[in-house]
């Protein structure tokens, strides 16, 4: 299932150091108004988008300039037959020196081709990760989700707790 899950990737002039701490700043590149935190293993968070996405994310590893991942422990997406697609994806991002650049890959594991939401989705994390991610690392600015589209505390999809 690995090789037909979602992967993207980018190279940038920025160190890993610098893409590293980019990824864990996910208010600058996915959501200005994500609940909770992303800034170590075992901390976890939640972005909605209106009421069109809801997901909790654990941070189930970090290997400081190398690799993070996050573990969905929660997915709402009301205009699917399956609501909770995402329920028990990682999402991984893995970063590389090559040469005088750095490659970042992006894999959604579990998001695969066959998923009613694939679609929508690789569209979605190629915006976020694919330019916003990118920029941020490159730029400093990213492109989020602005924090009226993106505040769990204001839409009602209902949400377990994570």
């Amino acid at each position: 299932m690995r090789n037909q899950s979602l992967k993207l990737s980018f190279t940038v002039d920025q160190s890993p150091k610098e893409a590293f701490k980019a990824i864990n700043n996910v208010r600058g590149w996915w959501a200005d108004g994500l609940v909770g935190t992303s800034d170590r293993v075992g901390a976890s968070f939640t972005y909605q988008h209106k009421d069109v996405h809801l997901s909790t994310q654990k941070v189930a590893e970090m290997v400081p300039n190398k690799k993070v991942v996050w573990h969905v422990s929660y997915s709402q997406f009301p205009f699917f037959k399956n609501k909770s697609e995402w329920d028990d994806t990682e999402i991984v991002f893995e970063i590389e020196k090559r040469g005088d650049k750095t490659e970042v890959t992006f894999t959604h594991v579990g998001l695969v081709p066959t998923l009613e939401c694939f679609e929508d989705c690789k569209s979605g994390w190629g915006y976020f990760f694919g330019d916003s991610l990118r920029h941020l690392i490159a730029t400093g600015k990213g492109s989020p989700d602005p924090k009226e589209h993106a505040d769990s505390r204001k839409y009602p999809i209902s949400r377990q707790a994570g």
